[in-house]
């Protein structure tokens, strides 16, 4: 029987289960072996407290405690200082998983001592509590759909047949006719003329409400009519809101005469493409570029953990954020500096802006309600990532309690970016110095239904960090009449209407700059007193004011102030400007609000989304710090939820000197094109945190300059020389 750890699970017996465990890193993600041993312990306990039928929503690594992760590691909590002494690190897992039979949701925890796993804490969740919504239920989704008898009758009715009838599970998003203890899910559903064809092409009239515990199609919904005005067709205020249950999905209840989805394909890949477009062809005119690295890659890996020039950081597969970067440090002429202990995407929210009653369901929180890791894809040499790659795996739980193993999940590898700096000496006999960036990508692509999301953390050799997000796939589409109004949508193909969407991103970053205890500062630019005064006779000046964030807030963007925060360390000045050091957040673009009110349905539920950036206090408990900006569990929730970032910083809590966490939200808004159409060419989000006054001066003054060997003129004019 293994020893197990305070908090110890209710019931009248321990199960526990025999397994070797050691970690590299007390952050390494369970491994598969380590997925099955948590769930066959939690399954033995559940049944043993009454549980017949278990499904396995999560299963993953339980962080430690910071102090204890940083102290394990040898890194100091403040600057000058010696690390904290070692304290023994616990191997926890915590797991969500649902009672089949009785609809319950349940969270454990499970410890590895002595050298098995047992079950140290066990509990129901609230009513009305959903885990996320996992892959096998959003597979599921489509076969409850396709065999329901009027599912099939209204596809029928509109020339398709059962065996064309395709879905895309969504979570519900906002809909009280359904009790909360339900697992539901909205289907979009499409017709599908061929196997591989684009599907999305052929959007149909009706959503079916899906029960994943049942397995049964609950109820159908179909948008309401247009009505005619004098100016044409206007959609009536009270069609906005929900028809009652009890109205059955007919085109009476409606209003809306049933539509035909287009039949038109749009095919992506250039193989269908020939069949329905004999005449397409793929460029021929294009050479190819290799990038070669003969002597191999310039970072080394120790299991999760990565070395590239000055940066040292643990990297991670997280089921819900994709990729989770840790203990992230640098070393600064053999000072090693700690700037991050925790980097990773928390939470996102896609919100559509067409009112008529079922679309305003549709915003996906695709982090909480279904996660970014479970939606990644298996990456394959010189397609996602080209040159000289490192791929590390990802596991996750499958609802039978066995991993899911993602081979190739994370991509890491090295990119040319350009010029990191030049300076030429014009005068005569002058000599000039230049010298490339090079940058480290760690990357990973996830595909939820119809779209896909590039995610890049690149470190540069100046100090810099930056987090990219590019968007692709394809437009989340509906069938529209010949002839209906278009005001929250673009008809990127006959009869197909891509509504107008936001996507809205949180990242949460959990800053260490020299060390735990730090402050964000908030620096406004002013410009100067009047032309002629006294002051500013020209009218040219400008300077900066700086005010500390004391209490927990969120804090808005002011364009006029070219407003900008920095993450700093009060401890530690610079020696020069005397500042405190510290590392700005540059957003680039995706200063975007919430377009949908705050008062509404998605914007209680993501109130990350009303300000750009939040600072809240790190609070630590037994089930780890605060974490998910909407909410651990965030499927079907109708409010804001207690544990979401709306509501700490009502506690407003101490931030100045404290070991804070900062939020950030960057978004877009997409009003499609026709050229979206029929898969979207990449869009780009960026932030990225700079050092201020951080390093003594430009840290990357030690790269070498280079003369690439292989570069050739293109044509037969004569080589220049202009690197000295």
């Amino acid at each position: 029987m293994a020893t197990t750890v305070p908090g110890t699970a209710t019931g009248a017996e321990t199960h526990t289960s025999p397994l070797p465990t050691t970690f590299k890193h007390p952050l390494d993600p369970l491994t598969p072996e380590e997925i099955a041993a948590v769930s066959l312990v939690v399954r033995q306990h559940a049944v043993a407290q009454g549980v017949k039928a278990i499904k396995f929503i999560t299963n993953y690594l339980l962080p430690p405690p910071k102090r204890a992760v940083l102290a394990y590691l040898g890194i100091p909590l403040t600057p000058g200082t010696k690390p904290e002494p070692a304290v023994p690190i616990v191997r926890k897992a915590e797991i969500d998983f649902l009672d089949v039979v009785a609809g319950a949701s349940y969270n454990a925890v499970a410890a590895f001592n002595d050298g098995q796993w047992s079950v140290i804490s066990y509990g129901k969740l609230p009513e009305g509590v959903q885990p996320q919504i996992s892959v096998d239920e959003l597979i599921l989704c489509e076969s409850i759909v396709r065999a329901d008898p009027k599912v099939q009758e209204l596809a029928k009715a509109v020339g398709v047949s059962p065996d064309q009838i395709y879905c895309d599970g969504w979570s519900i998003g906002y809909d009280d006719r359904f009790p909360k203890n339900a697992r539901i899910q909205q289907a979009l559903v499409f017709a599908r003329l061929s196997q591989h064809e684009n599907l999305y092409a052929h959007p149909m009239d009706f959503i079916p409400i899906v029960d994943a515990n049942s397995n049964k199609v609950l109820h159908i919904d179909l948008p309401p009519n247009y009505t005619s005005s004098p100016n044409g067709p206007v959609l009536s205020v009270k069609d906005t809101k929900p028809f009652p249950l009890e109205v059955a999905a007919t085109e009476s209840a409606s209003g809306r005469p049933r539509i035909a989805p287009p039949m038109k394909r749009f095919d992506f890949l250039p193989d269908l493409i020939t069949e329905s477009a004999p005449n397409f062809k793929t460029r021929d005119d294009l050479k190819p570029i290799h990038i070669v690295q003969p002597e191999g890659v310039s970072f080394t890996m120790d299991g999760n953990e990565l070395s590239w020039q000055n940066w040292k950081m643990h990297i991670a597969f997280s089921h819900r954020e994709g990729i989770a970067l840790s203990t992230i440090t640098y070393n600064d002429h053999g000072e090693i500096r700690p700037i991050i202990y925790r980097l990773s995407l928390a939470e996102m929210v896609v919100p559509y802006g067409a009112p008529e009653f079922p679309h305003p369901r549709k915003f996906a929180f695709d982090t909480g309600e279904y996660g970014m890791g479970t939606m990644a894809n298996e990456l394959s040499l010189g397609c996602d990532c080209v040159g000289q790659i490192h791929y590390l795996p990802g596991a996750f739980v499958g609802n039978n309690g066995a991993a899911i193993v993602i081979k190739n999940v994370i991509c890491i590898h090295e990119e040319d970016n350009g010029v990191l700096w030049k300076h030429s000496d014009y005068r005569p006999d002058g000599r000039s110095q230049t010298v490339r960036r090079r940058r480290l990508v760690v990357s990973m692509v996830c595909t939820l239904a119809n779209y896909e999301y590039i995610w890049n953390y690149m470190f540069y050799q100046d100090g810099s960090i930056e987090l990219e997000t590019r968007l692709t796939g394809i437009l989340q589409v509906y069938v529209a009449a010949d002839g209906e109004p278009n005001k929250y949508g673009t008809l990127v193909a006959p009869r197909v209407n891509a509504h107008y969407h936001q996507h809205l991103f949180s990242f949460r970053i959990d800053p260490m700059i020299d060390g735990l205890n730090n402050t964000v500062v908030e620096t406004d630019v002013i410009a100067g007193d009047d032309t002629g005064s006294d002051s500013n006779f020209a009218g040219n000046a400008f300077y900066t004011e700086t005010t500390p964030v004391k209490k927990e807030t969120g804090r808005f963007y002011d364009f006029e102030k070219e407003r900008k925060w920095t993450i700093t360390n009060p401890a530690k000045k610079h020696y020069s400007s005397g500042k405190d050091v510290g590392y700005a957040i540059h957003m680039k673009g995706g200063l975007t609000p919430l377009l949908a009110r705050q008062t509404g349905w998605v914007g209680k539920r993501a109130t990350f989304t009303q300000k750009p950036i939040w600072v809240v206090k790190d609070v630590e408990d037994d089930k780890g710090s605060r974490m998910w900006p909407a909410g651990k569990y965030v499927p079907q929730t109708r409010e804001s939820p207690s544990d979401s970032l709306g509501e700490w910083v009502a506690g407003e809590k101490d931030v100045e000197n404290e070991d804070l966490l900062v939020y950030v939200t960057v978004g877009v808004t997409h009003v499609p094109r026709p050229e979206d159409w029929p898969v979207m060419p990449v869009e780009h989000l960026s932030v990225s945190l700079k050092p201020q006054s951080f390093f003594t001066m430009n840290p990357s003054m030690d790269v070498p300059g280079t003369r690439d060997a292989k570069s050739v003129p293109a044509f037969d004019e004569k080589e220049g020389d202009c690197c000295h």
